[in-house]
């Protein structure tokens, strides 16, 4: 047989082999998977031994066919869950929570040439509902000089409302208006000590006027520190990214349960818009003051009974070429004891001798506070924070402080902060 006889019945030898293993079910792999259907079982397809002709047995009745599988989910699909789960979510706080959300109207009063009273309008900021009382939380800032206040609901109605109290050391202020026979459901105060950094957050609010405008960001940072508008310092802030514009101030901050994490108040941005950084005062802050605000109209700040003045190295090394001992160079340097207050009933001493630096006439030679129940004090910021985040009028804290180069502890009870 010459070598082309045999590759060509080598060729039909192999075709044959192919034909075979084909009728017997089996396949070579697919290039592309596709989600495999289960295969029908029937009661022939067992582990016993085939029948032989002899003894043939009458076919068996087939199983029912399971059902096919389901195709399986791909990554893509995968993402598109999440987003439409984080949107549906989103969408459920804002219709939740925006009936809640107002806009506040600033209005003062002036004449025109006449000499009548003409309300012009000041600004606007936002606000939410509190309780079924007609309480409306925003900031201090957005009613600061108000002649007239009207607060727009998220249905349109617009309402007069006065102010209840103000809080401007913590930015916050509640009015009250008329007509609350048929408010909205009153928002939820979150925990602010529970919130993490990188949770997402939705905020509601009327930038530049726009009302009910919701946009959505990530708490950045906790603790911050931020300014009041009397230039005192507001602890527990939440810096975030969520966007906040003129208008949003007094809005809610809020977290993907439709809670309320904070009141939306300031951004750092040199053009005056969003920049990125906005602040808000957190909820455990509302939960502190806000009730003081309703029941007394003010919030009372606990007081040492001193002005004081804080150490740096540079104000320590001017005091000593004064002739003054500073042992320290951070602290508070207690300008004076009030007569009569609670730290001159303590024992706390306060200047002793005038002088002159610069412009300035300074009562030095008295006591340099450190701390306060043991924490330490190196700023006026850092007394501030304290005493309103740890304590109350009527609390006694233990002050230690720097007498003569002498370390001293001295009990205080501490008083309500004159509102002047």
């Amino acid at each position: 047989m010459d070598v082309r006889l045999r590759s060509r019945s080598l060729v039909l030898m192999l075709s044959a082999a192919i034909l075979a293993v084909v009728a017997m079910g089996c396949g070579f792999p697919a290039l592309v998977q596709v989600a495999p259907t289960p295969t029908p079982v029937s009661t022939a397809v067992q582990a016993r031994p085939s029948p032989t002709p002899e003894a043939a047995t009458p076919a068996a009745t087939p199983v029912p066919t399971a059902t096919t599988a389901p195709a399986p989910v791909t990554p893509l699909e995968d993402e598109e869950a999440a987003a439409n789960a984080f949107e549906s979510q989103v969408i459920a706080v804002y219709e939740k929570v925006g009936p809640a959300v107002v806009n506040i109207t600033n209005r003062a009063y002036v004449y025109d040439r006449f000499m009548q009273v003409m309300p012009q309008e000041r600004g606007s900021g936002t606000g939410f509902v509190y309780d079924r009382e007609g309480h409306i939380i925003t900031n201090y800032h957005v009613v600061e000089g108000a002649d007239e206040l009207v607060v727009t609901l998220a249905d349109g109605r617009a309402l007069e409302a006065e102010v209840t109290g103000t809080d401007p050391s913590n930015d916050l202020a509640v009015l009250t208006i008329s007509g609350t026979e048929d408010l909205p459901e009153p928002v939820v105060l979150a925990d602010s000590d529970r919130l993490r950094v990188g949770q997402f957050v939705v905020a509601i609010g009327n930038p530049f006027g726009l009302e009910q405008t919701l946009t959505t960001g990530v708490i950045s940072a906790l603790g911050r520190v931020i300014q009041s508008p009397e230039e005192s310092f507001i602890g527990e802030a939440i810096q975030t990214d969520a966007a906040i514009n003129p208008g949003n101030s007094g809005g809610p901050l809020l977290d993907l349960a439709g809670r309320v994490i904070g009141v939306n108040s300031q951004i750092i941005s040199p053009s005056g818009a969003y920049s990125g950084i906005g602040f808000a005062v957190s909820s455990n802050t509302v939960r502190r003051i806000v009730p003081e605000l309703i029941a007394r109209g003010y919030y009372p700040h606990p007081w040492l009974g001193t002005y004081m003045l804080s150490l740096t190295p540079a104000s320590a090394r001017i005091f000593r070429e004064a002739g003054m001992e500073v042992p320290v160079e951070e602290g508070l340097l207690v300008l004076e004891a009030v007569s009569g207050g609670p730290a001159d009933d303590a024992g706390i001493r306060g200047g002793t001798r005038m002088v002159t630096i610069g412009r300035y006439q300074i009562p030095l030679g008295g006591d340099i506070i450190i701390a306060i129940d043991d924490e330490p004090i190196t700023s006026y910021q850092d007394y501030t924070l304290y005493l309103d985040a740890n304590t109350v009028v009527g609390d006694e804290v233990e002050v230690t402080l720097i007498r003569d180069g002498a370390e001293m502890t001295f009990t205080v009870t501490l008083e309500e902060r004159p509102q002047d």
